[in-house]
């Protein structure tokens, strides 16, 4: 078991320093510079982007990023395999990591709201890792709630497979499309949408702390 901990440490910190000597970890913060590195490395540039997401997404990137800008840079088929491909990757990195590296230290930071379906896990594990999937997607903490719970390696695998395929699909095929309308959208009205989602977020704070008084 040490042994597994130390090769999975050392297989982090290659694909990272591969992802470093690629050049898209230095220029991660400029997008159009991370498009034109991933563009230039033609088929390496895929291995370079799956790489970076499967690394760093587990560790705190949010997997949004990745999924949003991969149809902005390829034709969207290839943006779905390679969105596919980095959120698996993710998903098992962090999986294993809370599994097998930290597990003693990741268990008591699990949020009460995926501790919740520790019951569920345990009587329906493959719909269950299923419907996580489907509605939150990738966090690191659901990586790690599945990696310190009893799910078995491959039913967490295969439960997330298919819980990613919708989601994904549509990103990457309305992607662009979601892009180029935004970009033409009024920067009053952004304003304004920032301003009904302020309120509508406050009153939503408010209408639970009154609920918990009277409680």
């Amino acid at each position: 078991m040490r042994r597994a901990k130390i090769a999975l440490v050392l297989g982090v910190l290659a694909a990272l320093g591969v992802a470093w000597r690629t050049g898209v970890l230095r220029q991660f913060s400029d997008p159009a510079s991370v498009k034109a590195t991933l563009l230039a490395l033609g088929p390496w540039g895929y291995l370079a982007f799956v790489l970076s997401y499967a690394m760093l997404q587990p560790f705190g990137v949010p997997g949004t990023v990745f999924i949003m800008a991969a149809p902005l840079i390829w034709p969207w088929p290839v943006a779905f395999g390679l969105s596919m491909t980095g959120t698996m990757a993710a998903s098992v990195v962090g999986f294993s990591f809370a599994r097998f590296v930290a597990r003693d230290w990741i268990a008591p930071r699990i949020p009460a709201r995926f501790r919740a379906y520790d019951e569920a896990l345990a009587k329906r594990a493959f719909a269950t890792v299923f419907a996580l999937r489907l509605i939150f997607w990738m966090p690191p903490l659901l990586h790690a709630f599945f990696g310190v719970s009893k799910v078995r390696f491959a039913t967490h695998f295969w439960g997330s497979l298919a819980g990613y395929v919708i989601p994904l699909l549509l990103v990457s095929y309305f992607g662009q499309r979601l892009f180029d309308v935004l970009k033409r959208v009024p920067g009053e009205q952004w304003a304004l949408m920032a301003v009904a989602v302020a309120t509508l977020a406050l009153g939503v704070w408010a209408w639970r702390r009154w609920s918990g008084a009277r409680g």
